[in-house]
């Protein structure tokens, strides 16, 4: 018998031997791989007022897509490049980006990059990235892919976003004017040219429909200080004068502008309020847009004229400034031949608008008019940026120790860029621990092991830093 024993055991170690058992290193697995993806929101509403991406609870119309893949219950190597991932169908307008604050992934003047696909390095076998929607409705689908290196088998994962869909807030999302004629006569014109005009003002919430009617006025207009708002008013009612308050019936108000008795440009301040869409008890977390009015004495034949100017623009703070010309036909439509300065756009009508973000400075940027026949002018606009900007968002991650099964907590905190903090895991966190948008990492550990997780930290402008947060879960040394 202990012969016989002997045999079948020396059989069954050839046997394994020839299957490659008992021959290769210990420990060898080949387990398969497998791929997630998942959003923090797959529906998002429709971004009419063209805002940035950004993290958190000030960036409304962006969301974080996380993918994380294994080898069986394990997480895969980490290294560069592993992860790719696209916007596979539908959705033109809206796009990926990084927001990790890597200049490789912003343009020169700081500004986050727009992508159809990306590639990501896997951290603890994850990673995030983020899609932002734009200015249309629709569903599409991102798929995100890992390949094993060791049989180069493919493995994917997809989620499907929609933009525009559901129910929206019904709050403010954005705020828009238009102007019924493309200029009115000065008040005492020659050419008994009519010197009123009507104008328009839609308010639309988070899904692009129309804000419900309000139980008080949600729409401000103001005519701001130019060369012709001397005399304007505007007329809505028993109001009149350069500040109305409106009513919106199916996301409109109407009200009449009246000019005064000098020629050239009447800037109106548009303005809602996202927090509570009324601006009848202040103004929360106003959204505002600028109309442009041409005020003339008479038609022209004289030629387009459009000069060279210099504005200064305080640093931070919502600007609005409509650029003047003369002759030519009526209307005039801009352009920037080059870029603004951060934060600051330049719209077809004309208004150099929005809240810079630059480093304090002198910025030249060529800009045309055209008129209605074509005919074209540029000219340098100086923008002198005043002011400091917000100091730089600073955020040192820190090593944090836990005990399995205890219960845990630790406040993150960061430094600089402006007050108002979002925290967000951009990676799987520990098993039983969660991190707070106040970023506050806490719960109840149940695996012991060190874990690196990244975090990103946004101010209030939309500025966002990531590191990478050390948390080791180990039992207490016993004395």
């Amino acid at each position: 018998m202990r012969k016989l024993i002997g045999i079948v055991g020396l059989a069954a170690a050839a046997l394994l031997a020839g299957c490659g058992g008992g021959g290769g290193s210990p420990g060898t697995t080949h387990e398969q791989y497998s791929i997630t993806l998942r959003a923090d929101q797959t529906s998002l509403p429709v971004n009419l007022g063209h805002y940035p991406a950004g993290i958190g609870v000030s960036a409304p119309f962006t969301t974080t897509l996380y993918v994380n893949a294994k080898a069986g219950d394990n997480p895969i190597p980490g290294g560069a490049g592993i992860f790719g991932c696209n916007i596979s169908a539908g959705l033109p307008s809206g796009a990926l980006y990084y927001l990790d604050g890597k200049s490789e992934h912003q343009d020169a003047d700081g500004n986050p990059t727009a992508y159809r696909s990306i590639t990501l390095d896997a951290n603890s076998g994850g990673n995030s990235f983020h899609f932002h929607a734009g200015d249309q409705a629709g569903s599409g689908t991102i798929t995100c892919t890992v390949t094993d290196p060791r049989d180069k088998q493919v493995y994917s994962a997809s989620v499907n976003i929609t933009v525009g869909g559901g129910s929206g807030s019904g709050m403010p999302a954005s705020i828009r004017g238009t102007v019924n004629a493309p200029y009115v006569g000065s008040q005492f014109n020659v050419n008994n040219l009519r010197n009123n005009v009507g104008v328009q003002v839609l308010v639309m919430d988070d899904m692009s429909q129309p804000v419900p009617a309000p139980a008080a006025a949600n729409v401000q207009v103001r005519i701001l200080p130019t060369s012709a708002s001397a005399g304007a008013r505007l007329l809505l009612g028993k109001q009149s004068g350069s500040v109305v308050q409106a009513q919106t019936q199916g996301g409109v108000a109407s009200f009449s502008l009246s000019s005064g008795p000098s020629s050239g440009l009447i800037l109106l301040e548009l303005t809602t309020d996202r927090a509570d869409n009324n601006v009848a008890n202040g103004l929360q977390d106003p959204i505002v847009q600028w109309a442009v009015v041409q005020v003339i004495d008479g038609i022209s034949t004289t030629p387009l004229v459009f000069a060279a100017t210099s504005l200064t623009v305080p640093n931070g703070t919502p600007y609005g400034q409509a650029l003047t010309a003369t002759g030519g036909t009526l209307p005039y439509s801009w352009q920037a031949l080059g870029a603004l300065p951060n934060g600051l756009t330049l719209s077809s009508t004309g208004v150099i608008g929005g809240t810079p973000k630059a480093p304090p400075g002198t910025y030249v940027v060529t800009v045309r008019v055209t008129d209605a026949l074509g005919a074209t002018v540029d000219a340098a606009i100086t923008l002198n940026i005043t002011g400091p900007m917000s100091p730089p968002l600073v955020f040192t991650a820190p090593t944090v120790t836990a005990v399995p099964n205890q219960a845990f907590s630790f406040a993150l905190s960061a430094s600089g860029g402006r007050p108002g903090y979002t925290w967000a895991a951009l990676g799987a966190m520990p098993a039983g621990l969660t991190l707070s948008p106040a970023g506050v990492i806490s719960g109840t550990p149940t695996a012991a092991g060190t874990f690196t997780v990244a975090v990103s930290v946004t101010d209030s402008e939309g500025t966002s830093v990531n590191g990478n947060v050390t948390i080791t879960v180990t039992a207490p040394a016993t004395p």
